[in-house]
């Protein structure tokens, strides 16, 4: 297994991820726009881990010179409990000290018990905020 930046080459893999594991995402969220939008930045923070030729991990990251977010850390269901979340979310972690950043942030959803607890277990915390959004386009 291999843990690196993600290319042009992994869309099909990260998509096809992307859409196995959150199917309900909104149509702003879709795959195709996420990692094209991602990989135009050119920050290197989209990551994949690679099985062979298959996508079976990815965690992207990014940074706005006060806080990092973490965002769409997906394993493939037959590759967890394996330490690849962690293993990417490390990676992650690494990439945004290298910019600077101090706190990074991530959303789950509530009912999301099993993420909260990974989460909790590699020392992110539930802080007090309340989350809004507004759609723009």
């Amino acid at each position: 297994m291999q843990i690196r930046p993600a290319t042009v080459a992994d869309r099909p893999g990260v998509v096809a991820l992307w859409n196995r594991i959150f199917p309900d995402d909104p149509p702003h969220n879709a795959p195709e726009k996420v990692f094209d939008a991602k990989l135009a930045t050119g920050d290197g923070m989209l990551i994949v881990v690679q099985d062979g030729g298959l996508i079976i991990g990815t965690a992207m990251a990014g940074y706005d010179g006060h806080r990092g977010w973490l965002y769409k850390v997906a394993v493939a269901p037959e590759y967890r409990r394996r330490g690849i979340a962690r293993a990417l979310v490390d990676h992650a972690v690494r990439a945004l000290r290298t910019k600077g950043c101090t706190k990074v942030n991530l959303q789950i959803r509530p009912t999301n018990a099993d993420v909260r607890k990974f989460y909790e277990s590699i020392g992110f915390m539930p802080e007090e905020r309340l989350n809004m959004g507004m759609h723009i386009g």
